[in-house]
């Protein structure tokens, strides 16, 4: 029995990121990955926009998470529409399972009143999903005592090739103000197939809604703004997997500080997932921000946290008109 539970043990360390899998990549810095966000956020930029995030999840084990992504979008204000683009790659586990996506989006900006605007937006993406089949473990593997389990030859067949890919498209909605903004993501829309062989593995549509307010708004006539705080939420379900990120940001030029806490749970569930704490600079264009989760769960001290990193640069090479900005953080 001993020796069982202890197999136990070492399977769900070896095989977490592979059940995560079914879920797609999160950031902490969620408004600095805008194009990720939602389609909507396309062209949300006085003019170009090139941004790129890199995260370390749980590097406390095996193999752990890897998440990053460059993006680049154009505000087309004669058009009152926008375009991205966004390369994304996520890996994880020993066996480098691995999703590498390209997505083109595209949003088009309302202006319903004076003050309010409705921003849809679609994007369409290509999938790839890789596997290195010889990094894996099989039960098979384990007989003989934990030691080198990879030194032993599994009696299970390869696949027929390590990798797989597949369409997909997203849509959302953004509805905005000067101090407001509230909008809806809806994801997988065409349940792509992940599969490497067998029976198909479909992606489930994950669905995301966000928003927030801007407390406090100072600033100096034909200045930037000087000071903001604002408070803003993110809940996302996938399957059964169900996510609530809400949190504070302040910002006073050139400072970012923030705060979240993950997966407020229901009264007669688990704990949370874990606290965020954010520390970033926004300069002449340039955001840098750096962000650090503190695992709250049934997992922590075993986890690590996570790291990560965000870095946006927005720029204009053309006289512009004026626009209504998206009130929403940078980070």
């Amino acid at each position: 029995m001993q020796k069982i539970r202890k197999y136990g043990v070492f399977l769900f360390l070896l095989g977490l990121p592979y059940m995560m899998m079914g879920q797609d990549p999160q950031f902490t810095q969620f408004y600095a990955n805008p194009l990720y966000l939602g389609p909507s956020f396309a062209g949300a930029t006085k003019q170009h926009r090139v941004a790129g995030t890199f995260r370390d999840q749980w590097p406390g084990f095996p193999g752990g998470f890897i998440s990053y992504n460059v993006s680049y979008d154009h505000n087309f204000s004669n058009y009152n529409s926008g375009v991205g683009v966004i390369i994304m790659r996520d890996q994880a586990g020993s066996g480098k399972l691995s999703n590498t996506s390209i997505t083109v989006s595209y949003s088009y900006d309302f202006n319903v009143t004076e003050r309010w605007h409705i921003r849809p937006g679609i994007g369409f993406a290509y999938a790839l999903w890789g596997i290195d089949f010889n990094k894996l473990v099989f039960s098979d593997q384990l007989y003989s005592g934990f030691g080198n389990p990879q030194g032993i030859t599994t009696i299970e067949e390869p696949p027929i090739r390590n990798y797989t890919g597949d369409i997909d498209a997203a849509s959302s909605l953004l509805i905005y103000e000067d101090r407001f903004w509230i909008g809806a993501t809806a994801d997988h829309l065409l349940k792509p197939n992940q599969a490497f062989w067998g029976e198909k593995s479909i992606v489930p549509m994950k669905f995301s809604y966000y928003g927030g307010y801007q407390i406090v708004k100072y600033a100096r006539l034909l200045k930037p703004i000087d000071e903001t705080v604002s408070l803003a939420y993110l809940y996302k379900t996938q399957g059964n997997y169900k996510q609530l990120d809400v949190g504070l940001y302040w910002y006073h030029y050139p400072l970012m500080l923030g705060a979240w806490y993950r997966g407020l749970p229901p009264s007669n569930g688990p704990r949370g997932d874990a606290l965020a704490f954010l520390v970033g600079f926004k300069i002449e264009g340039i955001s840098i921000g750096y962000s650090y989760d503190v695992t709250v769960s049934n997992l922590v001290g075993k986890t690590h946290g996570a790291h990560e990193i965000s870095l946006s640069y927005q720029f204009v090479t053309q006289p512009i008109k004026k626009m209504h900005a998206i009130p929403c953080p940078e980070f």
